[in-house]
């Protein structure tokens, strides 16, 4: 006889009376609940009011929204069907089942909120012991717009096409002067067909335009970074006494390429090399990770794909969190965010900079990384400085968590959340939902350290 489990599905069986009971007690869905009824959610009670038919409550979605994303639910039709096939979602809608257009259009309606709301689980996780901002790492990964690589106009193509439009409403015009039309093919209404190809030049000229204006944008930022490679060679130069050989940097030669695209369905977004090779129409998404508890005190989205820019729109979003959280001592960034006047940025906003100067060689020597510090520079060059700071051994020990704090988080929020592209369209648009997204990865972090304590 058979040792194996029988499995009925004829018997009649009922959940617990009580949603209270599905649940462990230790449950990410009931971590987020708590959490959320911890929140000052007046201003969105006051705007969510029904007009007639009695509204949702704003609490149940934001946590619905927070544990989608925490577990990679992110679409608003899998977050309805997951309120009838998933337990936890039972449990936090309560066993009502929101309709997708609700879930979609409340998302979409108090994106400009989740940046408060943001800043209010910070404080839940300092009230429970889980934060103190100290040391910060910034970094940036590049994720995907919600627009199709083959949806896009190259500047070329547009070049081609303006040319070939104009030569027909020339041809156009001439017939519709000509006092004789016999040569008008049937059916053919010369003035709506001339309207059109001026409505098509209007838009493809904007476009152009439009092009144009990202590379004089492109053009100074590379100028930027290829200043930086200068000062950072004459620091290195002038730190060792003679000059290196090699070809210095190459300055940057500007101008529009050919190549050079818009999309089509969101012209905000930008073509960026994607990490694995290529290039993706894509948006340039940027955390402050605090250093010891892996939270996110920062979040914003880009659409430049370098990351030099990106030290003083951090500095102000580190400038906007509450004093209670902490004050960071030192930003860890890597090679691409330095350059002498992101130091001084720094300095400036009395953080410490700890910024990569150039790649470094793998498997370093065991004489290197226990070399004593280096005697402090003469002079008042932030690049010196910074070289100095990065030569010493509290340097290179801070520095070394770089790579243990920010890169970490993008790993799970792209392969274990799976969250590779935005919902949503337009630079404001992402921006509210990469909020969302770090929301989500704080809350369940959290969640794991208060298992931990």
């Amino acid at each position: 006889m058979s040792r194996f489990v029988q499995i009925d599905r004829d018997t009649a069986y009922l959940l617990p009376p009580s949603v209270q009971e599905w649940l462990p007690e230790d449950h990410l869905a009931r971590f987020i609940v708590e959490t959320v009824e911890q929140l000052d959610l007046s201003e969105l009670n006051r705007e969510y009011a029904g007009r007639g038919v009695a509204a949702l409550p704003p609490a149940m979605l934001l946590a619905l929204l927070f544990y989608g994303y925490a577990t990679g639910e992110f679409s608003s039709r899998r977050l309805e069907r997951a309120t009838y096939d998933s337990v936890a979602f039972r449990f936090i809608a309560a066993n009502t089942h929101p309709d997708h257009d609700t879930i979609a259009a409340f998302r979409k309606r108090f994106l400009p909120q989740l940046k408060g709301l943001f800043v209010q689980i910070l404080q839940v996780a300092r009230a429970l012991k889980l934060l103190k901002v100290g040391n910060v790492s910034l970094d940036g990964t590049k994720v995907k717009a919600n627009a199709s690589r083959h949806r896009a106009l190259s500047y070329g193509h547009a070049s081609r096409i303006e040319a070939q439009l104009a030569a027909e409403v020339e041809q156009l015009l001439r017939l519709a002067e000509q006092a004789d039309r016999r040569d008008v093919p049937d059916g053919m209404d010369v003035p709506a067909e001339i309207a059109r190809r001026e409505a098509r030049l209007a838009a493809i000229r904007e476009a152009k335009a439009q092009i144009e204006a990202r590379a004089a944008e492109r053009l100074a930022a590379e100028q930027q970074v290829y200043e930086a490679k200068l000062a950072a060679r004459e620091a290195r130069q002038k730190k060792a006494g003679k000059k290196f050989g090699g070809k210095p940097p190459k300055p940057p030669t500007g101008g529009v390429r050919e190549t050079d695209q818009i999309s089509l369905t969101d012209d905000e977004s930008r073509i960026m090399k994607a990490a694995g090779g290529g290039f993706e129409q894509a948006y340039n998404a940027q955390a402050l990770t605090e250093v010891d508890s892996k939270l996110i005190v920062g979040a914003f989205v880009t659409q430049h794909p370098i990351d030099m820019k990106q030290i003083e729109p951090a500095l102000a979003s580190l400038n906007e969190l509450p004093e209670a959280l902490g004050r960071p001592e030192h930003l860890l960034a890597d090679t691409g965010y330095c350059s002498k006047e992101n130091v001084r940025r720094c300095e400036a906003a009395g953080l410490t900079p700890l910024i990569a100067m150039k790649r470094d060689a793998h498997h370093a020597s065991v004489l290197g990384r226990f070399a004593p510090d280096p005697a402090e520079p003469p002079g008042d060059d932030p690049m010196l400085r910074l070289h100095h700071r990065l030569a010493t051994r509290e340097g290179k020990a801070l520095y070394a968590r770089r790579k243990t704090t920010s890169e970490p988080v993008f790993g799970v929020i792209k392969h274990v959340l799976g969250f590779r592209q935005f919902l949503l369209r337009g630079l404001t648009a992402v921006n509210g939902e990469w909020n969302l997204v770090s929301i989500a990865w704080n809350l369940r972090r959290m969640h794991t350290m208060r298992l931990a304590t």
